[in-house]
């Protein structure tokens, strides 16, 4: 329980339904440690945790506060900073899901003998041939699943997503319903919760003694190797970048190429970042637990891709997609997704090549 609307309305749901219902929220990060200059908000601050033991006193179910900021920090947010410092973007929900809240909270229902975990996530669980199987929520613009494609089958066997049959209005609706207008009306975060400013550059210097000094004065090269100016440090860049670059060449440029060796960016036009494949590395087959041949699918290479038609293949442990159209801005240590219709077939992060 975030304390935000969709697991105050799933936990009500579930306490309606007839469940044994109880609240665990997580406590993840101290916001004071991230170097922040704005108000705290989010899904670990305190109004939040007494938004979701609220929720639980005015329905009579217990409420626990589940402290994992040492977990979460040794894991995600290194994960984040060495993955900056490779020359990647990365995904630090997707790792946060898999490894640490999953993980955390299948522990915590052990302990107090509970069969199920529930979140507030727009997706679905089902079980099909002896697997289970995430699809996509109803609600295709608040769909979570491409956030869920690292969870074990173990994981999945355990979970409930109450929310994947509704759409976003009725949750809402719901909420109004049973009382809680306010939670209707609070708006909703979409920043990494250890960034709450939205500004990872800033995150990585503070978390990185004199960042800047080692990373600072090194090259923008064109995809010819010819020196177009200098940059700010490698980690300060993301693939697809436009803004920002303040380089001047009479047409737009973007970073299509990240070398922390060197301590270079490669910069190029629109038509420069696209791409017909890329491999992806740390599998996980969802849906049939491998791939057998050549397989057909959907693969999104960001939250809110819309996806692409591609064909899959093993190559060793990582999959080779091949897309039937070209991409742009595939960017190393993003989650790419495959689906099968609203079936995840599975999914892992961008690989360099």
């Amino acid at each position: 329980m975030s304390g935000g609307i969709d697991s105050s309305v799933t936990s009500v749901m579930l306490h309606e339904a007839g469940y044994e219902v109880i609240g665990i929220t997580m406590k993840t990060w101290d916001y004071a440690s991230s170097g922040g200059s704005k108000k705290e908000t989010g899904c670990c601050s305190l109004d939040s945790i007494n938004d979701a033991r609220a929720i639980a006193v005015s329905k009579s179910f217990p409420h626990y506060i589940l402290d994992i900021r040492e977990e979460f920090g040794d894991f995600v947010i290194d994960n984040f900073v060495e993955e900056y410092l490779a020359g990647r973007t990365p995904n630090p929900c997707v790792l946060c899901n898999t490894h640490i809240k999953w993980e955390a909270l299948l522990k915590r229902a052990d302990m107090l003998d509970c069969e199920f975990i529930a979140t507030g996530h727009y997706a679905g669980v089902r079980k099909e041939n002896g697997r289970f199987v995430i699809f996509k929520g109803l609600d295709e613009s608040k769909d979570q699943s491409y956030v869920l494609w690292g969870l074990s089958q173990e994981c999945l066997s355990r979970t409930i997503f109450p929310l994947g049959s509704y759409r976003k209005s009725e949750i809402k609706k719901m909420a109004v319903d049973m009382g809680f207008e306010e939670l209707a009306k609070k708006s909703e975060s979409y920043e990494i919760c250890f960034v709450p400013d939205n500004d990872y550059r800033a995150f990585l210097k503070n978390k990185v003694e004199g960042l800047e000094e080692k990373v600072k004065g090194g090259n923008f090269l064109s995809p010819s190797g010819k020196i177009l100016g200098v940059h700010k440090g490698y980690p300060f860049y993301t693939i697809g970048q436009r803004k920002g670059l303040e380089v001047a060449v009479g047409e737009a440029l973007y970073v299509t190429e990240i070398l922390p060796d060197s301590n270079t960016v490669v910069l190029g036009t629109f038509d420069d970042l696209k791409k017909s494949g890329m491999y992806v590395r740390n599998v996980n087959l969802v849906k049939y637990g491998s791939l057998s041949g050549k397989q057909e699918a959907v693969t999104k290479i960001r939250y809110k891709d819309p996806g692409t038609y591609s064909t899959l293949s093993m190559e060793g442990e990582r999959v080779k997609v091949v897309f039937h159209k070209e991409v742009s801005a595939i960017a190393p240590g993003q989650s790419a997704v495959f689906y099968e219709g609203n079936d995840v077939l599975g999914g892992g992060f961008i690989d360099k090549a």
